[in-house]
């Protein structure tokens, strides 16, 4: 059953990423710690994508299960990293350690 909805306001959307990418720009020119700056870049970077996602992509009008479907890959990347990190983080001691 395919439900009609409103046709997103598109230029509204674009003005947001728009506004979006000029903070990511002033935050590079910031005199702010490093760890600082790269979290607040992928916090933009991740809001612009979910912005893209729910409406270029129509996400958002879609039934729960593909946004499932659309959120499994980002929670698996986050699950394999966690996974991966004590072996590499392992290795990058060693290396640093001179072993």
């Amino acid at each position: 059953m395919d439900l009609e909805h409103d046709e997103p306001n598109y230029m509204a959307i674009f003005w947001w990423l728009f506004a979006l990418t000029v903070v990511e720009v002033a935050i590079t020119y910031m005199p702010i710690p490093k760890a600082l700056m790269i979290t607040a870049l992928v916090v933009l970077a991740f809001t612009k994508a979910a912005l893209v996602a729910m409406y270029f992509m129509h996400l958002r009008f879609e039934k729960r299960t593909l946004g499932v479907v659309a959120l499994a890959p980002p929670i698996l990347l986050v699950m394999f990293v966690f996974i991966i990190y004590p072996d590499t983080a392992w290795r990058v001691f060693q290396h640093w350690a001179g072993h």
